[in-house]
């Protein structure tokens, strides 16, 4: 176990290269990469740009004693939760345990295209997760946001990688983790009525279609999906929240998964109304939505999945839009044009599926 560095958390993004300088010293990368390359000396760390918001995205490149170890890249990525200085800092801080935990236990088992990752750790006193991956921008990668173009062909894609997400731990002992219980309930805990009202009654929300803009109904339909979700039978592994600005282009224009801090336990349509209803441009999404369910539903069973019954996987999928249309409801800190237009997205199709009714249905 390698300890976070003590003031990880505790000072303004400002200082954050001050910080990171702890992170980045060879001493303390040469004990973080010697556990998977036992013998490595890191001499220096180059710094590279950071990308500070909730959590910070630090690229370096390092340097060792005698050539880089086989498998060790010189171009490297640390994430971590250096900036919040606030009172509830630990709050930021423990959402990187369960992707840290994601990584060292889990990623390299499934499949999944995401980040290869070459130390993952959680910190036992602070509970701050870390995570040092190869930096894919590098090779060629490109990082998305929610208002990146991405077409229907593109969306087909990223389902098939939450097929192999879902149906390789379909109803696995894995699943088993106690960092992995559902994470609605605690989420419901943190924010809500406040802050939905707060992005439904001003302009962020104002193209969410009026029967969808209500703030207290969708409480409602949230807290009544919490326990049932908690129930799921059977569970697969969750990414927990699947929208493009959680996707990255590799080299070859492949999606890949990234961001996992809501890496959870649950029922597959979670994933899959949530992307089907954000990642798309509406009009795109009313003209592919069924398609993209059937190719789902077809690699879901190609990688070991149960197929529901075509009703209930377009019940289910409703779900999943009320569940992605809360997550964006409750958002502060990300841009207000992104915020919006996934509103936008996430509110038209909780109204063309009549998706409340369909939270409903499974109480």
């Amino acid at each position: 176990m390698l300890t976070v560095p003590a003031e990880c958390g505790a000072v303004p993004s400002a200082r954050v290269p001050d910080l990171l300088r702890e992170v980045l010293s060879p001493d303390w990368l040469t004990g973080a990469l010697g556990q998977r390359f036992p013998g490595i000396c890191v001499t220096s760390a180059e710094p590279g740009p950071i990308v500070s918001r909730v959590s910070t995205n630090a690229r370096f490149r390092v340097r060792c004693q005698g050539d880089l170890p086989r498998g060790l890249p010189a171009d490297l990525c640390v994430k971590g939760y250096f900036a919040d200085c606030s009172e509830s800092a630990h709050l930021s801080r423990a959402a990187g345990r369960p992707e840290a935990l994601f990584y060292r236990e889990l990623a390299d088992g499934i499949g999944v295209r995401t980040l290869r990752c070459l130390f993952a750790d959680v910190d036992p006193v602070t509970d701050h997760g870390l995570v040092i991956s190869e930096d894919v921008v590098a090779n060629g990668a490109t990082f998305l946001d929610a208002l990146s173009p991405y077409s229907v062909d593109q969306a087909a894609q990223s389902l098939e990688q939450l097929a192999i997400l879902h149906g390789r731990t379909w109803a696995s002992a894995r699943l088993e983790r106690p960092w992995l219980a559902p994470r609605l309930a605690s989420t419901l805990r943190a924010r809500g009525l406040k802050e939905i009202r707060g992005n439904f009654e001003g302009p962020i929300g104002a193209r969410v279609p009026e029967e969808v803009r209500d703030a207290e109904r969708l409480m409602k339909m949230v807290a009544l999906l919490s326990p049932l979700l908690a129930q799921a039978d059977p569970p697969c592994l969750l990414h927990g929240d699947a929208h493009v600005g959680n996707l990255y282009l590799d080299a070859d224009g492949r999606p890949c998964l990234v961001d996992w801090q809501l890496v959870q336990r649950g029922p597959w349509f979670l994933d899959v109304g949530y992307h089907i209803g954000c990642a798309v441009a509406v009009d795109d999404r009313r003209g592919g939505e069924r398609e993209l369910l059937v190719h789902y539903l077809d690699r879901l069973r190609a990688e070991g999945g149960r197929s529901p019954s075509w009703d209930d996987a377009w019940r289910g999928i409703g779900v999943g839009m009320v569940y992605g249309l809360f997550l964006w409801a409750i958002t502060l800190k990300v841009d207000p044009k992104v915020t919006a237009a996934m509103l936008e997205r996430l509110g038209a199709a909780v109204a063309d599926h009549d998706a409340f009714a369909s939270v409903l249905a499974l109480t």
